[in-house]
């Protein structure tokens, strides 16, 4: 008898995108013990925050069947292997908007030992997307003039990566393409 094991990251992504990865979301009940990473606050310490954003595609419209994938240290800087730090933010079906409830990412030393401003690694995937595009999300109050990422990055597209912060938290908007298309990965 084979043993039953939950789905991993991105392992359901596809056109029914809400149904495989967030199926509470969809309004399908799978038994899960919660929706599948909603929320990263309970699992992580660090201080809370929100971020809000929408996914826009080319012509300035919210994507309203988008997911953003959610990896990030805890507070103090630390990767978890076991789960914590992973979550998923899907697009509100007539809204767009997606909203990351978790704490404040510490900052990371990557391996050249340079520290990195803190920040949330974000992988979108939507209709239109074959292959999920990788970006991140800084922090407008939280960013160093000399995080190594950022500085490989022209300083006007630098914007596109940077969480406002406001009174409801934080916002970014992910642009897909345009004039102010997000920066996107090559991983």
């Amino acid at each position: 008898m084979m043993a039953k094991l939950p789905e991993s990251a991105s392992q359901t992504a596809g056109p029914y995108v809400h149904i495989g990865c967030v199926p509470e979301f969809a309004g399908l009940e799978r038994g899960y013990q919660s929706q599948l990473g909603t929320s990263l606050r309970a699992d992580l310490m660090g201080d809370p925050i929100t971020v809000r954003g929408r996914i826009i595609d080319g012509m300035g419209d919210p994507v309203l069947d988008g997911l953003v994938e959610i990896w990030q240290p805890d507070g103090a800087g630390t990767f978890h292997t076991n789960g914590r730090g992973f979550g998923r933010a899907p697009s509100h079906a007539e809204t767009g908007e997606f909203v990351i409830e978790t704490v404040m990412p510490g900052a990371v030393i990557d391996q050249n030992g340079t520290l990195q401003s803190p920040h949330l690694a974000l992988w979108i995937v939507a209709r239109g997307i074959n292959v999920g595009l990788h970006t991140r999300a800084y922090f407008s109050d939280n960013v160093a003039d000399d995080d190594p990422i950022l500085s490989m990055i022209e300083p006007t597209r630098r914007t596109t990566l940077i969480a406002q912060k406001g009174s409801n938290g934080y916002q970014l908007d992910i642009h897909l393409q345009g004039e102010n298309e997000t920066v996107f990965f090559d991983v």
